[in-house]
């Protein structure tokens, strides 16, 4: 198997993402993930040009990487100016990294318009730059800056600038898409072009999304001769992103069959996808492939019954390769099939012939045809089917509630307050809580009058809150569907409640939430 060299540059070209701000705390915790990770290069930062970049590499300096290069990026020198005397080329060499990528111009357009230089000059930049930091570091990259762009306009120039750099002792020539406007099949046929230009020379390929062709180009590039692939986790990055290293690394390595990563890295893909994410406070598509929480989803009846007879039905690859998993949904698509599979994953058995089956199956179909919505209210969902085969306990009994709405012409704002009558066994529970709105004070009352019989209730918050019409003709009179979102800090897990009245379908949510959060504790032995 032959080895591509994967090059992330999640910290630098994907901290541009509109949105994203990474802490110095944030970058060192990545550049930790992605050394367990086994990625190649890890690009860090730009030391010199922001405060937070150059602190950062004083603090890689004593950190113990076991896997990973760590590259300070920048540009060539300054046009008319010697290299030595170049201030942001002397903080590459003080950064002290083992790698350094810099990147010059190779589209004559940007060297007469942008840089308002001659095109000699920008060759002497390249070549000088380069051959000044391979006195002082391991290795020099070379990103040929808008190198797809250039080489259609002047390949000659565009090749010169590759051949300047190569000249002066690059170890890496990478081709940039920087616009992210080219097109698969051009990568594939100029990067070949370049590979039979200079055979010996080690080539890299860095696309942008602007297309939405960033990975193809990516792996056409390989196709072509290309050996070092950079992108970023998720495809984050300015505009439309960045090639999406979490499609480009499962691509190489299952379809291709280059060696990428260890397997045991490539198994923890899905976690790194969701790492990132989580950090950079973006969050990650439901649909995106292989990490994503859609991306083995199932939910036409005839799709989960194929599935369960064998995977590969509609599976292109094992979801435990990546990191990820297998997920069947119920919806009013689904067939028996479907709820079979989802009660094995709650540990029930029954046969596929069942008339208590046939029964539930119909009743989840009426359900939503009511409105009820269970592929996002999966919690929801296994409380139905264990109610339905007797498997959940009557943890409390709602007597009655009440919310009240009050706003005074001296108040700000409307004031909410709940009263809930509860009977936990043969106790009654009679609480009043207020609130930020109606739900907000149902929420406290309920908490309130059962905490002290499930004190792990403590534990639990809503974290979010949906709302939707479900028949919009119906006007003022149409049903609300309710989804609640709720974590005790172990778990997250989605409610549903569908009603004409949006408080009876947040009490429906709410209370769903509640006996959620209690026949897990039971389960587990905490209750």
């Amino acid at each position: 198997m032959e080895k591509v060299f994967l090059y992330d540059t999640t910290l630098r070209d994907g901290s541009q993402a509109e949105g994203v701000s990474f802490s110095l705390e944030d970058k060192i915790r990545i550049l930790q993930k992605l050394d367990e990770f086994h990625m190649d290069y890890v690009e860090c930062g730009w030391p010199g040009a922001n405060p937070k970049d150059t602190v950062l590499f004083e603090r890689i300096k004593k950190m113990k990487l076991h896997h990973s290069k760590v590259v300070a990026f920048g540009a060539t020198r300054r046009p008319n100016r010697k290299v030595k005397e170049d201030p942001q080329v002397e903080n590459l060499v003080k950064a002290e990294s083992p790698v350094v990528t810099i990147f010059g111009k190779s589209w004559d357009f940007h060297v007469t318009e942008a840089l308002k230089t001659t095109l000699e000059e920008n060759l002497s930049m390249v070549y000088e730059t380069v051959e000044y930091l391979k006195r002082y570091v391991d290795e020099v990259i070379f990103d040929a800056e808008h190198f797809f762009d250039g080489f259609k306009h002047n390949p000659e120039y565009a090749l010169a600038v590759l051949e300047a750099a190569i000249r002066g002792g690059a170890d890496w020539v990478v081709l940039c898409d920087t616009n992210g406007g080219s097109l698969p099949h051009e990568v594939y046929e100029i990067t070949k072009k370049v590979k039979e230009k200079f055979p010996q020379a080690k080539i890299g390929i860095h696309a942008h999304n602007d297309s939405d062709t960033a990975v193809a180009n990516s792996l056409m590039a390989v196709l072509a001769g290309a050996r070092q692939v950079h992108g970023t986790i998720n495809g984050i990055g300015e505009r439309t992103g960045n090639a999406n290293l979490c499609s480009i690394i499962p691509n190489l390595q299952l379809k291709m069959g280059m060696q990428v990563v260890p397997e045991e890295s490539l198994r923890k893909l899905t976690d790194l996808a969701h790492f990132v994410a989580e950090i950079a406070n973006v969050p990650l598509p439901r649909n995106m492939p292989y990490v994503g929480e859609s991306a083995f989803a199932h939910k036409a009846g005839v799709h989960a019954s194929a599935v369960l007879k064998s995977s590969r039905t509609y599976e292109h690859v094992d979801p435990s390769v990546v990191g990820n998993r297998r997920k069947v949904t119920v919806s009013d698509l689904s067939g028996r099939s479907n709820v079979v599979y989802k009660l094995r994953e709650m540990g029930i058995e029954v046969d596929e012939r069942s008339p208590e089956l046939i029964k539930l199956v119909e009743k989840i179909k009426d359900m939503e045809k009511e409105g009820y919505h269970f592929e996002a209210a999966e919690a929801s969902f296994e409380l139905l089917c264990k109610r339905h085969f007797g498997l959940v306990r009557n943890y409390f009994d709602l007597d009655a509630y009440r919310v009240l709405i009050a706003k005074r012409s001296t108040d700000n704002t409307p004031v909410s307050e709940a009263t809930v009558r509860l009977k936990v066994g043969e106790l009654m529970e009679h609480t009043a809580s207020l609130g930020n709105g109606p739900v907000s004070a149902l929420d406290r009352a309920l908490r309130k009058a059962l905490e002290e019989f499930y004190p792990s209730l403590k534990e639990v918050q809503l974290v979010d809150y949906k709302v939707r019409i479900v028949n919009e003709s119906e006007g003022t009179s149409a049903k609300v569907r309710v989804l609640i979102e709720s974590t005790d800090g172990k778990r997250r897990w989605g409610t549903v409640g569908v009603s004409e009245n949006i408080i009876e379908a947040s009490w429906i949510a709410l209370t769903d939430s509640i006996v959620y959060k209690l026949m897990k504790d039971e389960e587990e032995g905490i209750i």
